[in-house]
């Protein structure tokens, strides 16, 4: 009972989807984001040797939870996640490292890693230790319940995935606008196809993309009163390149998940 009283207290001081530093109105074609103008965002790193390495993206959702993409949990691997990131580069201050323990990262039951377009690519990891809630590190808001943005909705991709496909990581955190495709578009022939499922939203497309090691990462779609909702999870780019044509990249809607997210963190 201590511990919840805590963490109401804490998203209640701080609320979700409203950063104290305002983003821009790299990620391929994208710029630096304004530091900590996406506080929910979360760096998935895992061990190497005596090493951490970033491998994805993630949103904090509650003070000890994150929600990433399945694809981005091994079996076997030990992970961390770093809270309050900018340049991965630098020591700045702000940043905090939360162990994972093995036991609580839940991927969704749905998942195949063998087929990443059957969908249910979502996961949640229950954090080691509550993260400390301040203007560095804040909540992302999740959408109503089957809430579907309609067609070129503006939202914002955010990550440390590659510049470009084949490229380098960068250091500093990358944002880029990638309006919504719809749903009737991204399942034309010419597009995606069937590959595309109604539990997917589809973002951005030629020029401007997700990449490899933006995966599990937020879409961030500001709502009519202002505040920031995570709409998506960066699922999947085209084997032709992170920026093709007519292949936007492909996120797990959230909005498709909520009940099952509920039930992970209620009966964990």
């Amino acid at each position: 009972m201590k511990l919840l009283i805590t963490l109401l207290l804490a998203a209640a001081a701080y609320g979700c989807g409203v950063p104290t530093y305002a983003p821009n109105s790299r990620v391929v074609n994208g710029e630096d984001a304004i530091p900590h103008s996406w506080p929910w965002q979360i760096s998935l790193q895992y061990k190497s040797g005596s090493s951490f390495y970033h491998t994805c993206g993630g949103s904090l959702i509650a003070p000890n939870w994150v929600m990433t993409a399945a694809h981005c949990i091994s079996s076997g691997r030990t992970y961390q996640v770093v809270v309050g990131e900018h340049d991965r580069g630098v020591l700045e201050g702000d940043e905090q490292v939360i162990a994972i323990n093995s036991a609580d990262i839940f991927v969704h039951e749905g998942w195949k890693s063998s087929s990443v377009s059957n969908g249910n690519d979502i996961a949640l990891i229950k954090l080691s230790q509550i993260a400390f809630l301040n203007d560095a590190v804040q909540l992302g808001c999740l959408p109503a319940s089957g809430d579907v943005l309609p067609n070129n909705y503006p939202c914002y991709i955010s990550g440390w995935g590659r510049l470009n496909t084949g490229g380098a990581l960068p250091n500093v955190l990358q944002q880029a606008l990638l309006p919504v495709v719809d749903h009737e578009t991204c399942t034309k022939r010419d597009w995606w196809g069937s590959t595309v499922k109604t539990t997917m939203v589809c973002a951005g497309g030629d020029i401007k993309a997700g990449c490899n090691g933006d995966s599990g990462g937020p879409l961030n779609c500001q709502a009519a009163d202002g505040r920031w909702e995570v709409h998506g999870i960066a699922s999947f780019v085209s084997s032709l390149g992170c920026n093709a044509l007519k292949k936007p990249t492909v996120f797990t809607r959230v909005s498709a998940f909520n009940d099952w997210i509920d039930k992970i963190i209620s009966n964990n």
